[in-house]
């Protein structure tokens, strides 16, 4: 069975860090991008970020520019998205995804694998 699997969020103050980890199972992520998505109640969900198969590229929308980094580690057929200077606007589900290709893609449509999501909450 094809999975992805997010961790690692939790509550955290403002202008403090968290690290989410997307682990696959069931398939090797040698071959796939990987993107992270938000989503908010009532709001689309919303791409912020994405890595290609290699780590090479990294794209990020310009409201986490700067603050939040993508890495990954293929031996261990997971994906890491580093934040930092959280803000209260980000308080979402972070959700990862994977497209059938090791290039990121423009479109939501395209990601063929999804995670559960895992909840961050940035309060004081």
């Amino acid at each position: 069975q094809l999975q992805l699997v997010e961790s690692g969020g939790g509550l955290v103050q403002p202008g403090g860090s968290l690290t989410l980890s997307c682990a696959a199972s069931g398939f090797t992520l040698d071959f796939h991008a990987i993107g992270w998505f938000r989503q908010v109640p009532g709001k689309e969900r919303e791409e912020i970020s994405c890595i290609n198969n290699s780590g090479e590229t990294t794209n990020y929308t310009d409201s986490v520019k700067g603050r939040f980094t993508l890495s990954r580690d293929n031996a261990k057929n997971t994906v890491y998205l580093t934040m930092n200077s959280l803000k209260t606007e980000d308080t979402a589900v972070y959700y990862c995804a994977a497209p059938n290709g090791w290039l990121c893609v423009s479109s939501r449509d395209e990601y063929a694998y999804w995670g559960q999501g895992t909840q961050v909450t940035v309060s004081s």
